[in-house]
């Protein structure tokens, strides 16, 4: 694995531990895809760091869990937008 890579692993790994990101936030913050967050997170950083590896899956598995209401929120928010701008 190239070096640079070893090192996103973690600046990523760091994020989402310290911020409880999302790989989506993440993905935003660092300027790559998401499927690369995943990908650096999950598998690589296994092999690189295993006890942040469990920090990181930890959050992740919340954020699973928490996935629809986050998409609830969202949407209400939308519509709350675009009701105010009629009125």
């Amino acid at each position: 694995m190239k070096d640079y890579i070893g090192l996103r692993c973690l600046m990523l790994a760091d994020y989402i531990i310290i911020h409880k990101a999302t790989v989506r936030d993440a993905s935003r913050v660092y300027g790559v895809s998401k499927s690369t967050v995943h990908k650096d997170v999950t598998t690589r950083l296994r092999q690189i760091d295993y006890a942040k590896f469990l920090d990181v899956k930890e959050i992740l598995e919340v954020n699973l869990k928490e996935r629809h209401i986050r998409g609830g929120d969202a949407t209400r928010e939308k519509y709350i937008k675009l009701h105010t701008k009629k009125s």
